[in-house]
């Protein structure tokens, strides 16, 4: 299982980004998926999840300003980030795991997301 997200960048504190995570392989409809984040020399912080039913959670800092969904013709989850602070810099990391497990088996490469003040 191969992971690709993009879709990081710069912006302005108050702008959106939408990043996206295509993953290979035929079992996307059986993951739960998830995004975390880190921040220069901090650790991984889980953001948001979605299940193969579709049911999302979000870090408490983040709910109402981002959306995360799923698009299982296309074996790609996206991360809609509205409303960005500058305190949402960070690598952001897509993951995956089968909705029984609880530990994320398989990690993209993560991709940059800069908010300037």
């Amino acid at each position: 299982v191969q992971l690709q997200a993009s879709g990081g960048g710069l912006v302005q504190a108050g702008g959106s980004l939408r990043l996206s995570c295509a993953v290979s392989g035929r079992s996307f409809r059986s993951y739960t998926m998830g995004w975390f984040r880190r921040a220069s020399g901090r650790e991984h912080y889980f953001v948001a999840d979605i299940s193969s039913s579709g049911l999302s959670t979000y870090r408490d800092s983040v709910k109402g300003r981002f959306t995360i969904s799923r698009d299982n013709a296309e074996n790609t989850v996206y991360l809609q980030m509205n409303s960005l602070k500058p305190e949402d810099t960070a690598v952001y990391y897509c993951a995956a795991r089968f909705d029984s497990t609880a530990r994320y088996d398989y990690w993209g490469q993560g991709t940059l997301v800069t908010v300037s003040s």
